[in-house]
């Protein structure tokens, strides 16, 4: 299996790796083909696929603050069951961040994901691929370590319309496993600067992010 980065939507490996994402995400999480064109070209974005035998059989994308020393994982899909992809990817992507800030002559204090609560929200099939069943999921990235940070996550839609979705944890993986909360304002610098690409964000999120503001520390709960 290859770890490829894909950098323009003309990389015929593009249009498989869309393909995939709109056969296992909803359609409102999934970016139009034409708009991924500025987030593949940019340098603080990776977006890379797991090939086997010519086909595009997982996805990640992620992305690194330097300024925070955090990361985001956007997405990370496995197309298919037993070729422990999920594993290819993690460990492909986790040694890429860490070189990243290596080179940024930092150690990566963590990452960000969001995860979906299936005990709030049963109804995504994601393509009827059990390895990204929600359950499953949650029960993978537990192990991995990520811990869901304690407060109503919302998040705007990226189809930019202004609704709010809901169903999803943030959730955070520290590099320190003692690592018990987080700084409440790195939080918000995170999310203002994840979402800064979406114009119209929905009342509940700046409600959120308010409450956010008020606080000083996140605590950091097992998933």
């Amino acid at each position: 299996m290859e770890y490829r980065r894909i950098t323009s939507i003309e990389d015929p490996l593009f249009k498989k790796m869309h393909e995939l994402m709109q056969n296992v995400f909803p359609p409102e999480e999934v970016l139009a083909f034409d708009l991924w064109k500025e987030p593949l070209e940019d340098p603080g974005i990776r977006v890379c696929v797991a090939v086997h035998e010519g086909n595009v059989v997982g996805a990640t994308e992620y992305r690194y603050y330097e300024d925070l020393n955090v990361a985001m994982t956007d997405f990370t899909i496995i197309g298919q069951p037993g070729l422990g992809i999920g594993r290819f990817l993690a460990k492909n992507r986790l040694e890429d961040l860490n070189a990243w800030a290596a080179a940024s002559g930092k150690q990566l204090f963590g990452m960000f994901a969001e995860i979906y609560d299936p005990y709030r929200v049963e109804h995504y099939e994601f393509g009827g691929i059990k390895p990204m069943d929600p359950y499953v999921r949650r029960e993978v990235l537990s192990h991995l370590g990520y811990k869901r940070l304690d407060f109503p996550y919302v998040h705007p839609s990226w189809n930019n319309d202004g609704e709010a979705v809901t169903g999803l944890d943030l959730c955070f993986l520290p590099m320190d496993d003692s690592v018990n909360e987080l700084s409440a304002d790195l939080v918000v610098k995170f999310l203002k600067r994840y979402y800064s690409v979406l114009s119209n964000k929905p009342k509940a999120w700046y409600e959120m992010i308010e409450n956010l503001e008020a606080k000083d520390t996140v605590s950091l709960l097992n998933i």
